[in-house]
């Protein structure tokens, strides 16, 4: 769903802006699921049209037929094991699972009077013990170049909430709060489904390419050196943060709410 200028204008048989607000804040409360949908709608509050309204109506159909439904939170649970199969189950570490689709919104019919077309959303979820604490969908402020680049900005911004979340967590420790962890110290596992963003994060080395990668490869560089932060590679359809960066068919979808929300 782009800005759809060839439209009509939606015809206001409700309050829009409202609606988004109402619905942001259930998004950021207990339905992880709803937000890249909810934010694709945000994006053209100020100038909607037929096909946005449509899109809300969608969204309330959707609320309406789980309206049953919420957050099931399982720590340490089951649905923890279907990360990586070779970890324990009961693993009490930060999780970060983290995607971005590359000029996902390119459209060749308005690409040339919109620039928003070539940016890229990226989207993340930080757990633990298996329970979602955070998680965003957004766009990136900035045009990448290429896919690597898309998903090496978004692993870059998702770490920009995993490191105070790291140390709050130490502090809780210091101030002897029961917080359980296999290590003496936080550690952070970050789910990466691109193995050029990877080996950026991995290998202390600028290549001519990425030199411009510079600022955001320093900013979390020495956590990974020091093995504060890990970062792993996992399967396409297991990156439960796909959900976040664009429609996805009905069983993949169930497959990462499920993940999310645990139904």
């Amino acid at each position: 769903m782009g800005s759809d200028l060839h439209e009509p204008k939606f015809d206001n048989s409700f309050n829009y802006r409202r609606v988004i607000g109402k619905l942001l804040y259930l998004e950021k409360s207990t339905r992880p699921e709803l937000a890249y949908a909810v934010h694709q709608c945000a994006r053209f509050s100020l100038n909607p049209r037929r096909s946005h309204g449509e899109a809300l109506k969608r969204i309330g159909r959707y609320l309406l037929g789980t309206a049953d439904k919420g957050m099931l939170l399982q720590p340490f649970g089951a649905s923890f094991d279907c990360y990586v199969e070779a970890w324990p189950a009961k693993a009490s570490t930060i999780d970060c699972h983290v995607d971005a689709s590359h000029a996902a919104d390119w459209d060749k019919e308005t690409a040339a009077s919109d620039p928003s077309t070539a940016k890229s959303r990226m989207g993340w979820v930080i757990s633990y013990g298996g329970c979602p604490l955070l998680w965003a969908s957004k766009m990136q402020t900035e045009i990448a170049l290429s896919t690597t680049e898309a998903e090496y900005i978004a692993l870059s911004q998702s770490m920009r909430e995993v490191l105070p979340l790291m140390e709050l967590m130490k502090e809780a420790q210091l101030m002897k709060v029961p917080v359980k962890l296999v290590t003496p110290r936080v550690h952070c596992r970050v789910f990466e489904d691109n193995s050029g963003a990877i080996e950026i994060a991995k290998v202390p080395k600028m290549r001519p390419r990425t030199k411009h990668l510079n600022i955001k490869y320093h900013h979390f560089r020495s956590f990974v050196q020091d093995g504060s932060i890990s970062v792993y590679h996992v399967g396409t359809e297991e990156q439960t943060a796909d959900i976040f960066t664009k429609p996805l068919n009905q069983d993949l979808f169930q497959k990462h709410r499920k993940s999310l929300l645990g139904w």
